[in-house]
């Protein structure tokens, strides 16, 4: 994967949050983009023919140990994490189509649940725009987080992944 491109789109995303007075992810930015080097293969990007890679977003089986109950933890589910995408590309939709996708990804798995996290009001009204039911909000010791499901289901994405578009995963890296 290219690192270069997936930081591109994180320092983008960090004015952009900083511009509007929001918590900045500057502090993680690098490891937002080691995330390209991880091995699991549950880092996904986002990219455009023409603009490149435009969205980045990691989808695990297993949620954070927070949040979420004992039963909902025990039910099969995709969790997404790490998601971020590139402003300059908002008319591409990235957002919503990296989640679209991983709530059709799941629906093609047999996996009930695609759940997510957001650490501010605003990305949590955001992700309800998406379709995610709020299903609790937690106070963390320092942080305040909203946690949303959606039940999978197939959906018909033909309209945004088009030819322009294609799903990818790293690789692993060669020897230095």
């Amino acid at each position: 994967m290219d690192k270069v491109s997936v930081a591109r789109v994180v320092a983008a995303r960090c004015d952009w949050m900083e511009a509007r007075g929001l918590p900045s992810w500057r502090g993680a930015a690098d490891d937002l983009v080691a995330q390209c080097e991880n091995l699991e293969g549950d880092v996904w990007v986002l990219d455009d023919a023409a603009a490149g890679v435009i969205g980045q977003t990691v989808v695990q089986e297993v949620g954070p140990p927070f949040g979420w109950t004992d039963a909902e933890r025990a039910e099969p589910a995709l969790y997404l994490s790490g998601s971020v995408t590139d402003p300059a590309a908002r008319a591409l939709r990235p957002g919503s189509l990296i989640a679209w996708w991983a709530v059709d990804l799941a629906a093609r798995q047999g996996v009930p649940w695609v759940r997510r996290h957001a650490q501010v009001p605003q990305v949590a009204a955001y992700d309800q725009a998406q379709g995610f039911d709020l299903v609790r909000e937690e106070q963390r010791t320092h942080a305040r987080l909203w946690m949303l499901a959606r039940k999978a289901e197939r959906l018909d994405l033909s309209r945004w992944f088009g030819p322009g578009f294609s799903q990818g995963t790293p690789v692993p890296l060669g020897p230095a």
